[in-house]
C-alpha cells in the first residue's frame, strides 16, 4: 500500500520510517532542499553548521531513544553530566548548579535542589517543592485538568512566590515552549516535572554528534529507501485535490525551474506539515467541518536560534546553560557540546532569543546587538578590559511559525492523527500526543500515524474477503 506524506521533519520521517517497518510503501515529500523541518541545519560557506534550533535530547524521550536503537545509531548522542546550570544575573559570570547525584528518582531530583544553596534560599526550596509534588503525585488527569490556568497563576494557587518563578521557572517555560510563565499553559511544564522528575536519568541531555540533518534525518531517509520507500527534497505540495466525496485525490507537487506540476497519487495520504501551514493547504472543502476548524485555535510560536564564532573560548562548560535573561532562554557553547563542531581553542554559542515575538520582524543588527549586550553579563571576563573577545562572524535564524504556542486552553484544539477523511491523516508533535510540541512528540506523532494506518487496514481487511497481508504492529515506546 502506498502512502503519500507532505513533510519531512521528524513527524513525516518518522511515520514514513514505522510505515516501511509495517510493509508500506511511503513516498515523503519535502518542500525544501533540506530535510529535517524544525531541526534543520545548514551549512555555510566555511563549512559550519548552523540550524533551525538548540537541538537537546532528554532521558526523558522513550521513543526518540527507542528510534536512534532501531537505526543503530545510538552512539550519536553525547551524554552530559546530569545537572542544571543556570547563570545567576546578579552575580556576572557566576553559576548555579542542580546535580542530579545516582540514586532512584525522584530522590535524585530533591537531593538536587537541598544541595543547591546559592540559587535558592530554604524558604524558596520549601515553596519549590510545593510546586513539584503535584506534579509527581496527583497524576495526569491533574495536571491535564490544568491548562485552563498560566503557569504564573498556578503557581500562585500553590504559594510559590515570584523568586522562584523568576529564578526558575521562567527558564523552563522559555527553554520548553519559548514564552514567558504568565503566557504558557500550566499543563506544560507540569507535564514536563512529571517526566523529567519521575524517571532517573528524565532531566539529564544529550546533544547529538553533528548536526540533525545529518546525524538523525539521513540515517531515516536511508532506513525509507533500503524498504522501498521514497524522500524527495524540492517537492512543495501546491495543493490538495479531492474526489467528489471529499477525500484526497491526489497531491499536486508544484513544478520548479519552470517545470510542469506533479501529480502523485497514492492509497492513502498524510500531512506532516506544520499546524500554520495545513491551514494554509486546506481544501475549502474542509474548512466547513469541525474537525479542521479546530486547528484556527493553534498557531506556531515565532522563534530565532543565533549562533556567534569568536576568537576565543568564552567557557569549558560542557552542557546545556540556562541564561536567566530577559531576551535569552537556553545557551550551549556548541564547540564543547558537539563532536563535529568541537574546537579546543575557539567558541560557538548557539543561543535561544526567547520570547521573540517582538523581535521576529527586526533586522538581524538589532537583534545581534541585543544578545552582545546580554552576553556582557554572561560572560563579563571576556567582554570588558582592554583585549574583549571578538566576534567572528554570525548566523541568525528566524522561525515565524515554529511548534505551537501552548497557552491556556489550546488542547482542546489539538486533532487526532485520524481525520474525518477516509484516506487521510495528521501527524506533528500539534496532534495529540503526551509530549507536547517537541521532537519526541513529533517522533511519536508520526509513530501514531502509521500505527493508526496499520489499525484501519486490519480492520477493513476484517470486513473484506479479500486476503491481506499480516502487518506486524509497532510498538509505542511511552506506553510500552
Amino acid at each position: 500500500m502506498r502512502v503519500a506524506i507532505a513533510g519531512a521533519g521528524l513527524a513525516g520521517l518518522s511515520c514514513a520510517k514505522y510505515l516501511t517497518d509495517l510493509g508500506y510503501t511511503p513516498i515523503v515529500l519535502e518542500s525544501r532542499d533540506v530535510l529535517g523541518g524544525l531541526v534543520a541545519a545548514w551549512k555555510d560557506e566555511d563549512g559550519d553548521w548552523y540550524e533551525t534550533g538548540l537541538h537537546v535530547f532528554f532521558g526523558a524521550y522513550p521513543n526518540m531513544l527507542q528510534l536512534f536503537k532501531e537505526l543503530g545509531i545510538e552512539d550519536r548522542l553525547q551524554w552530559k553530566q546530569h545537572t542544571m546550570i543556570f547563570n545567576q544575573p546578579e552575580k556576572p559570570g557566576t553559576y548555579s548548579r542542580f546535580d542530579f547525584p545516582n540514586l532512584p528518582a525522584p530522590f535524585n531530583g530533591i537531593a538536587a535542589i537541598l544541595r543547591n544553596n546559592d540559587m535558592l534560599r530554604w524558604g524558596e526550596k520549601i515553596e519549590l517543592a510545593k510546586g513539584l509534588v503535584p506534579a509527581m503525585l496527583r497524576g495526569q488527569k491533574y495536571v491535564d485538568s490544568t491548562d485552563r490556568f498560566t503557569f504564573s497563576e498556578w503557581l500562585k494557587q500553590q504559594g510559590v512566590g515570584d523568586d522562584v518563578e523568576q529564578g526558575i521557572f521562567i527558564a523552563a517555560a522559555k527553554s520548553l515552549n519559548f514564552i514567558d510563565p504568565d503566557e504558557i499553559s500550566a499543563l506544560v511544564l507540569l507535564t514536563a516535572l512529571n517526566k523529567f522528575l519521575q524517571q532517573k536519568n528524565g532531566s539529564q541531555v544529550a546533544f547529538l554528534d553533528g548536526s540533525p540533518t545529518e546525524r538523525l534525518c539521513q540515517p531515516m531517509v536511508d532506513h525509507i529507501t533500503a524498504r522501498g520507500g521514497e524522500v524527495k527534497t524540492n517537492a512543495p505540495l501546491k495543493e490538495i485535490l479531492l474526489n467528489e466525496d471529499g477525500s484526497v485525490k491526489c497531491f499536486l507537487i508544484r513544478g520548479l525551474d519552470g517545470k510542469s506540476d506533479e501529480v502523485v497519487t497514492a492509497d492513502l495520504y498524510v500531512s506532516a506539515m506544520s499546524v500554520d501551514v495545513m491551514k494554509v493547504m486546506l481544501p475549502s472543502k474542509w474548512k466547513q467541518n469541525e474537525f479542521f476548524q479546530k486547528l484556527d485555535g493553534l498557531e506556531g510560536v515565532p522563534v530565532i536560534n543565533i549562533h556567534l564564532w569568536f576568537d576565543r573560548k568564552l567557557t569549558d562548560i560542557d552542557n546545556l546553560l540556562f541564561s536567566r535573561s530577559k531576551l535569552l532562554s537556553v545557551y550551549a557553547d556548541m564547540s564543547n557540546t558537539c563532536k563535529e563542531y568541537a574546537n579546543p581553542d575557539r567558541s560557538m554559542l548557539e543561543l535561544v532569543f526567547a520570547p521573540a515575538k517582538d523581535w521576529i520582524n527586526k533586522s538581524e543588527e538589532e537583534i545581534l546587538k541585543a544578545t552582545l549586550v546580554e552576553l556582557e553579563t554572561l560572560f563579563p571576563q571576556h567582554f570588558g578590559g582592554e583585549n574583549p573577545a571578538k566576534l567572528l562572524k554570525h548566523h541568525v535564524v528566524k522561525t515565524p511559525h515554529s511548534v505551537y504556542t501552548a497557552t491556556p486552553g489550546c488542547q482542546k484544539y489539538r486533532p487526532s492523527q485520524v481525520t474525518p477523511i477516509s484516506n487521510f491523516y495528521l501527524a506533528g508533535s500539534y496532534t495529540m500526543q503526551p509530549f507536547l510540541g517537541s521532537m519526541e512528540g513529533a517522533v511519536l506523532s508520526g509513530k501514531l500515524t502509521a500505527q493508526a494506518i496499520n489499525a484501519q487496514a486490519h480492520l477493513e481487511a476484517k470486513t473484506s474477503s479479500k486476503p491481506t497481508q499480516t502487518l506486524q504492529p509497532a510498538t509505542n515506546a511511552a506506553t510500552a
